[in-house]
Parts: structure tokens; sequence; C-alpha cells
């Protein structure tokens, strides 16, 4: 425990925490520890919805004992901060042993529908799974990882939650001497495929089943109901993870990391580092300037979902107890994507049935799209405006293309589809509007915020936070937020250290 005279009590914090269900599995799972004290911490940002779920006031929250206490700087009450170990497959290459290398779970958080949450702070200070690393974490991705993860609940994708931010002036050497910050950061669980991996390639069954045994009983109960336990618990991640990297491709997001050690059990997204939206449409994207080969690029993504639930069955695969039974219980990842990405796609087009037809439909929008560069969030939000005949509302829609006429043969396609259901034009819009932002998180828009935070001026922050809450809303007083980026961003490049 640190001794440094910032370390004190935060009696208003009382009946936030208490010590986490996952600090109740054998100590081979953790390394108890306490965070690393920061220097003169000050309040960055809040989520107000997060802080509205666990019944915090966003006020007190920019108060110096809270802003101390979610630095990691003082004692809450009924924490028992840890770190965990897991492993995992980088880039398709067996990493080893990793962890919590900058991430402490300080306990568990009851929100007000009774559901329970574990609290860490990512940027505490050295763990034992550091490496070579410092533990801490800096300004620019706290702020990306605040941003994205509430930006991605409010588009109804499952992620991980962030409630605050903090800051220091203490210096952490990236590619340049950057501050530090650190981020309050919720979610369910934050076991990955990697923390079963951890087990499997130690040769150590015995942890594999208490964990195995651990998430099925407080995640997958219905698990328990089946013949096979085992083969039931992977067979939900494997679909859940496919419908999440569905969700992803709908709204043009792309992780860049999605190593196992970064792929939630629960189906979340987790660990958002070097991610970024869509913008000029590129199937072949790498949001990532340091996934070289592009692993993790845009198209990529639903194969490798696929190639981490192959990991993770590996994993299981002495629980399960057969190969068969193990591929069995994969099987379902590619029905489940193409089932959810087809979903979603006809919502994204406003169609009430499903048709003969409907891929080579949207299969052509997506080609003229890729052949077009057309702006992937523009491209569905005007489509979200249009009539059921030709109109001058067609010409933003249009304007996007810069062979004109494919756009325009498209949409002829698209209206006689529209037609072919008797679609109302004004309902139809409204559930376009429903399931096609205006709002995404676009690099430059966390860029400027960022600069400006890097100046002690928050405002954008906490602005942008704001408006990225209610993304399918028009806000019209907001509409600049929803420009495409200005010519200084058109090439801004985000790395794993963001």
């Amino acid at each position: 425990m640190p001794t440094s005279s910032l370390v004190k009590q935060v009696s208003d914090l009382d009946d936030f925490l208490q010590p986490s269900a996952f600090s109740r599995l054998p100590a081979s799972f953790y390394t108890h520890l306490q965070p690393t004290p920061l220097p003169q911490p000050y309040a960055i940002a809040v989520s107000t919805p997060v802080a509205a779920q666990f019944n915090l006031d966003p006020a007190l929250l920019l108060t110096p004992r809270y802003v101390e206490a979610f630095t990691g700087n003082c004692n809450i009450p009924g924490a028992n901060p840890l770190a965990s170990v897991y492993s995992g497959h980088q880039f398709g290459a067996w990493a080893g042993q990793l962890g919590d290398g900058r991430a402490i779970l300080l306990g568990d958080a009851i929100d007000k529908h009774q559901q329970r949450f574990e609290v860490q702070l990512k940027g505490a200070g050295p763990t034992p799974y550091s490496r070579s690393g410092d533990g801490r974490a800096v300004l620019r991705s706290s702020i990306r990882e605040l941003l994205c993860s509430e930006a991605m609940q409010a588009l109804g994708i499952p992620t991980s939650r962030a409630l605050a931010i903090t800051g220091s002036d203490q210096g952490v050497m990236r590619e340049t001497v950057e501050t530090s910050a650190v981020v309050t950061r919720l979610a369910p669980s934050f076991i990955r495929f990697g923390s079963f991996e951890h087990w499997y390639y130690n040769n150590r069954p015995d942890e594999l089943k208490i964990l195995a045994d651990f998430v099925i009983r407080h995640h997958y109960p219905e698990a328990l109901e089946q013949p096979n336990p085992y083969q039931a618990f992977l067979s939900t991640v494997t679909q859940k993870t496919a419908e999440l990297i569905a969700c992803w491709q709908s709204v043009g997001f792309m992780h860049g990391v999605m190593n196992t050690d970064n792929m939630s059990i629960l189906g979340l997204t987790l660990d958002y580092g070097p991610f970024g939206f869509m913008e000029k449409y590129d199937e072949r994207h790498i949001c990532n300037h340091t996934d070289q080969q592009g692993r993790y690029s845009y198209r990529m993504q639903p194969t490798i979902g696929h190639w981490n639930t192959h990991a993770l069955g590996q994993a299981l695969l002495p629980l399960i107890g057969s190969v068969e039974d193990t591929q069995l219980a994969m099987d379902c990842y590619s029905s489940s994507f193409t089932n959810k990405w087809e979903a979603l796609l006809r919502k994204k087009l406003g169609l009430l049935t499903i048709q003969n037809g409907d891929k080579e439909l949207t299969d052509q929008l997506f080609n003229i799209m890729q052949e077009n560069h057309a702006d992937f969030t523009h491209t569905f939000r005007y489509l979200s405006h249009l009539e059921n005949h030709a109109s001058s509302k067609d010409d933003d829609f249009v304007s996007l293309f810069s062979n004109s006429q494919a756009a325009i043969d498209w949409l002829e396609l698209y209206r006689a589809r529209l037609v072919s259901e008797g679609s109302k034009a004004e309902e139809r819009q409204s559930r376009m509007r429903a399931s096609n932002p205006k709002y995404v998180l676009r690099n430059y828009l966390a860029q400027i915020a960022i600069e400006k935070a890097q100046n002690k001026d928050f405002s954008e922050v906490q602005k942008l936070l704001t408006i990225l809450e209610h993304p399918f809303d028009e806000q019209p007083e907001h509409h600049l937020y929803s420009d495409e980026p200005p010519t200084w961003a058109q090439h801004l490049e985000i790395s794993c250290s963001s």
C-alpha cells in the first residue's frame, strides 16, 4: 500500500464499492496491489448517463475527493484492488503471459437495476503484468476511450462503459512525452478469451475449469441446464461475438487490435485503442497504422472474430471433451453473423420484409460506395431522408458519389424494392433515422477535443460526449459535428500506443 500523503479515506463513497466476485477466485488468478498515486490530479470529464446509472451525482465526481478516489490516490471503502493475469494471441502469434498491465480492478458496483459491474482504473500504475510498461495511460488515449465507449453505448452496441477521466501533469513517454490520465471504466466482467488461453497453454486444467465454472455461474447460468455446459457456453460466446462484429460492421466501426486478449467473454466491445469509424468507404481500410499487414482491416473483422472463437474453443477443448463437440459449438458463427448483419442492413435501408434480390441490392450499394469512396455514415443517413419518389432530397446522397449515374441507378432499384413492400415514406424515414446515426466519433473530432484538453480546456470533451450520447438525433445546433473530416485531418494515423 502506498505511503504517500495523498492516501486517505473518502467517506462519501462508502456505499459505491464492494469486493469483486472475481477476487473470490484462487490467488493464482490475480495479484492484490494498490494503485500508484499521481500528483495533483484534476477532473477532465464525466459521463452523466453512467453516473446516473449508479446513482452518483455528476457534479460530485468533479470535486477533489472524488478526483483523488478515481485517480487511485486514496482507499475507497469496500475496494479490494487487484490486477488479473491472462495471455493471448497478438496479431495471430502466441504472445504468452500478458495481464492487466495498466488496469486495476477496484471492486464491484451495483447499479440502480441491481446489476453488478466491475470497476477498473485504467492507467493507475504498474502491476506485475506490465512487462516493460509504465502502467500509465495518456490523456489522448483516455479521452478516446471515454468518448468511444459512451458513443458505442448510445449506438446500441455492446460495450464496456466509462464513468470519468482524471488527469495529472506527470509526464509519461510514448512517441513523445505526454501527460497522464486515468479512466474509470466498468463492465459486468473484464474476462477475456485470453483468460482461458492462459490456463490452457500453461497446462493448468484445474484453473481452467475453475474459471469456466465461475463465468458460467455468474454470466451464463442457462448453460448449466444443457447436457454439456462448456459446449453450450462456447456456443453462446461464439454467437455473441459474431453478432457484436456484425454491429461493428453496420456502423463502420473498426476495433484495430482484435487480439484474443482484447476479446470479451461477454461479447462486449473492449479495450479501446487505435479504433476508427469508417469515413470514405474502403473495405480494405486499416485504422491502426501498426497493423502493416491489414489483419484487422474492416473487411477482415468478421473473419478474425471467427478465428478468435476457434482460439477460445481450443482453450476450452479439455472441458468440452472432444474436437467434434467443440467444432459443433462454433458452427453457429457464420449463420449468427450473417443473420445479424442482414437484419441490421434491413433496418438501415428501412425494409420490413425479406425478399429475393435483397443481397444483390445491398451488395451493389457497397460496391458503388467502394468505387466512389462514399462517406459511410452520410450514405446511410442521407438515405434516411429520401422520399419514395425522386426529389431534391436525392441530391445529398448522389453528391457522395463521383459517378453520380451509378448512385441514381441504384436509387431506382432501391425505390422499386420499397414499392414492392408498400413502404410508407414517413414511417420508413423515422425507422431509418433511428438506425443510421448522424453523429459518430470521427477521428478529427476526437483530435480537436484532445488538443484543447492538452491546453487544459476540457469543455470540448464534455460537449462531444453530450453530442455522441444522442447520435440519431438531428441536433441542428451541432450540425457541424456531422461533417466529413477537413483536409488537415484526412490522414490522421492512430497506433497501438493510442
